[in-house]
């Protein structure tokens, strides 16, 4: 726990110091019982002497002081907290891999469902964009807050040939500096373009510009650092088995996942690496992003618990003052 105007504790030592004041006060007035010799007379002013209670008014007093004092000292924690903006761009493979049925019913079904409720899952601050590829990128949906029209895109999505990841990536980039120049200009640019981020899920190696074209000017990793130098990170989910097939011209195909570029194109950029080989696992991948993009930690006021700790000791002190002695302490 931190304090925004600590010199307010300073107050704590007030507080000692009446706590010290009360039990002189008490030692004094034990002993000038004492030297009052005539015990018998004693008896008949005051038979019965008040037992411990008698010290609640002054005790409750004290402590609400005390726990003001910690009040007014402005006590902040950190707290997990909603942001209020970010942009996120859900980049999806739309790839004819992506029907293989090793992820039931199939890869892109699965993905469609698990993207839905990655939607649903964001808190209404983040701006959600959708970009679709195969062997071109395509932007499906402009980053917003209307989770609609982002389901309704993914509902849509249909399979084509190739992979194109690095006109994906670059694609989300576009999309992302687009909307926030517009977000700059609706608000003069004082609070700065909000933190941005890129989810990636792909089952297969890119093949456009060519499966060793990573580190081409639109490949894969070429656009991962250009979007590390954006600091818009890129967190990549690997999606499928290594046992996934396909028809294509009367034969199987095999269309196993490709950890390795998935795992480089995150690092390149600063993003996390993900892998689910089931659309449960998918869905958790993306509940743990969501997680993580939606909300931040930040130090808020936590004044408020002392407060009314506070005020209901000194409500207490009152009360047990004109209830045990008729008057306020």
């Amino acid at each position: 726990m931190t304090f925004s105007s600590p010199w307010w504790l300073l107050g704590l030592l007030v507080v000692a110091a009446l706590v010290v004041a009360y039990l002189v006060l008490l030692r004094r007035r034990r002993r000038d019982v004492v030297r009052f010799t005539n015990l018998e007379l004693l008896e008949r002013v005051a038979p019965k002497r008040p037992g411990w209670y008698r010290h609640v008014p002054a005790v409750a007093l004290l402590a609400a002081l005390a726990v003001l004092s910690v009040a007014l000292a402005g006590p902040e924690a950190e707290a997990r907290v909603p942001r209020n903006r970010a942009t996120v761009v859900l980049v999806i493979d739309v790839s004819l891999s992506m029907q293989a049925t090793d992820v039931e019913p199939t890869r892109l079904a699965a993905a469609q469902s698990a993207a839905k409720a990655f939607a649903d899952q964001l808190t209404p601050g983040v701006n959600l964009g959708l970009v679709a590829f195969a062997g071109t990128a395509a932007v499906l949906v402009s980053p917003t807050t209307d989770r609609t029209s982002v389901k309704r895109a993914v509902d849509a999505l249909r399979l084509s040939e190739s992979t194109a990841t690095g006109e994906a990536i670059f694609a989300a980039m576009q999309s992302i500096e687009s909307f926030s120049q517009s977000v700059a200009a609706s608000a003069d640019g004082e609070e700065g373009p909000p933190p941005a981020r890129i989810v990636l899920m792909s089952d297969g190696k890119q093949t456009v510009p060519g499966p060793d074209g990573e580190n081409e000017p639109r490949g894969a990793f070429t656009a991962a650092r250009q979007a590390a130098e954006g600091k818009v990170p890129v967190s990549t989910i690997s999606f499928g088995t290594e046992y996934g097939t396909i028809d294509i011209e009367g034969g199987r195909t095999r269309v196993a996942v490709d950890d390795a570029s998935m795992q480089t194109i995150a690092d390149l950029s600063g993003g996390q690496f993900f892998t689910a080989a089931t659309e449960d696992e998918l869905k958790k991948v993306y509940a743990d992003l969501s997680e993580q993009i939606g909300y931040e930690i930040r130090r808020v006021d936590s004044s408020r618990p002392w407060l009314v700790g506070g005020a209901l000791l000194l409500m207490v002190g009152v009360g047990a003052g004109l209830l045990l002695g008729r008057r306020l302490p």
